[in-house]
């Protein structure tokens, strides 16, 4: 694609650089913000600095939060002794948008994968068992996308607690095997949670 300017160019490059955006979607995102008013694109480009410059990490569960600690560790009504394991923040939003859970969540960062360099040291895994221990979670749903790799994290997991008295459950097979959770609809995610069975179960079907 040609320019005939360098600065929308570089513009459009940046853009692009976005999941999901390519170089066309990228120009027509550039020439929507071409066409507001200075102060618009004042707002868009001072949300996004503030974003980067004072987003934080939740102590507790490793959300994104504007806090120390998230608004849903923080959130009273929330039941502490249920704990969602997923692989990333856009796992709990996902789950959120769902309305059928009212438990807390543990982000670890990504899952166990070997081929990626990624062993069980490199995600929150440690942390998890020791929130599980200190906060007297009764149990811990895995929530994580049922790929190899998911399933992987998930057996190292279930080791680990073996000895416990936790119970550990994995979301009902409404999400098919190979699939990122993020991208599974609201209402069998959903389904999914409420349908959730003890771990193991999906696997002797």
């Amino acid at each position: 694609m040609g320019y005939s300017s360098k600065l929308i160019e570089r513009t459009v490059e940046e853009f692009s650089q976005l999941p999901s955006i390519g170089k066309k979607s990228a120009f027509r995102l550039v020439l929507h913000l071409i066409s507001q008013p200075n102060d618009k694109v004042q707002e868009f480009t001072d949300a996004i600095n503030q974003m980067k410059a004072n987003l934080k990490t939740c102590a507790e569960c490793y959300n994104l939060s504007d806090e120390t600690v998230c608004s849903i560790c923080k959130n009273l009504n929330r039941q502490r002794t249920t704990i969602c394991v997923v692989e990333s923040v856009r796992d709990v939003i996902a789950i959120e948008e769902t309305d059928h859970y009212n438990g807390i969540y543990h982000v670890l960062g990504g899952v166990i994968s070997p081929l990626e360099g990624v062993g069980a040291d490199d995600i929150k895994i440690k942390e998890l068992i020791d929130r599980i221990s200190a906060q007297g979670v009764t149990e811990v749903i895995m929530a994580l996308s049922p790929t190899i790799e998911g399933d992987t994290t998930i057996f190292y997991i279930s080791k680990l607690l073996k000895e416990t008295a936790v119970n550990i459950t994995t979301l009902s097979r409404g999400v098919a095997f190979g699939s990122e959770l993020v991208y599974t609809d609201e209402l069998t995610l959903g389904r999914s949670i409420l349908a959730r069975v003890p771990y193991g179960q999906n696997h002797d079907k």
